[in-house]
């Protein structure tokens, strides 16, 4: 009996022990949970801490207090001006209400499917009213506004609140990407082509007035140096009609000389015949010399 009685006592305690573990549930500072019964929720516990609920009839599901991400595939948005754009979303969001969150959305991959279509929505509605330009502009700041409103007005539905709303990138498709390159391209060819002519148009300018002043240039000293040249030319007449009066025959010996030097170029040699009338020239001066002493 002692031993019968003792199997029942532990067994009463291990009972025991499994029945206050199973009425046992921690709630984190990270978490909230919701104390279902028979799959009904009953309650939602925000504090963190230990808390109890029936054990093997009611169970808890967890949920996160954290800032939560929502971050839908990238999709392709036409703008006012018909201009495509591969537009980048993402939102931002925290849980306030467990009950509702499980009401609408079920589980965490349903909300994100959802709700991440209706930002999708949203920026396609709104980013359609703009021209491309405006991408680059404060209007920008406004579209993710205007999407930020139409998301917190949808979010309590589901139990959340959207804390934010931004626009990653905004990127131009391949095909759009490659036209405005090649756009870009040919007014950069069309602008460099204009720069040239332009260039060449005014090298030329530059060079005809360098000719003009080359050409007056040369004309001025070829005017100065015939003048100069004339000068001179009048001066040697003077100088050598004044030698010729005080002594022809050394005149004529000089002007002699002087043709001798003007046809016989330097390392030129000449034959000449005694006879010759260069030589019958000097003789006579020789002659006369002499005749003279």
């Amino acid at each position: 009996m002692k031993r019968s009685g003792l199997i029942i006592l532990a067994v009463l305690v291990v009972a025991i022990g499994i029945g206050t573990f199973s009425a046992l549930f921690t709630v984190r500072q990270d978490q909230q949970a919701l104390v279902l019964q028979f799959g009904n929720p009953v309650r939602v516990e925000r504090t963190p801490g230990l808390k109890f609920k029936i054990p093997f009839i009611q169970n808890v599901e967890y949920y996160d207090r954290r800032i939560l991400d929502l971050d839908p595939p990238v999709q392709e948005v036409i703008l006012a001006d018909q201009k495509r754009i591969n537009v980048d979303a993402f939102a931002r969001y925290r849980i306030v209400d467990p009950l509702e969150f499980r009401k609408r959305a079920g589980t965490d991959a349903n909300f994100r499917q959802v709700f991440g279509g209706r930002l999708n929505a949203g920026i396609r509605s709104e980013i359609g009213k703009i021209l491309l330009p405006d991408m680059l502009t404060e209007k920008r700041g406004q579209v993710m506004d205007q999407i930020a409103e139409i998301l917190a007005a949808q979010a309590p539905e589901f139990g959340v609140e959207v804390t934010d709303v931004r626009i990653g990138r905004t990127d131009l498709p391949e095909a759009t990407s490659q036209a405005v390159f090649n756009r870009m391209r040919s007014d950069r060819v069309a602008q460099a082509a204009e720069l040239r002519a332009k260039g060449e148009e005014q090298k030329l300018k530059i060079t005809a007035e360098a000719d003009r002043d080359r050409v007056i240039i040369l004309a001025e000293a070829r005017r100065k140096s015939e003048i100069l040249r004339g000068e001179g030319d009048g001066e040697r007449t003077l100088i050598l009609n004044g030698a010729y009066g005080k002594d022809a025959e050394f005149f004529d010996f000089y002007r002699s000389l002087e043709a001798l030097g003007q046809a016989v170029n330097e390392g030129t040699s000449m034959v000449l015949s005694p006879d010759s009338e260069l030589f019958q020239f000097f003789n006579a001066l020789t002659d006369g010399t002499k005749r003279s002493r």
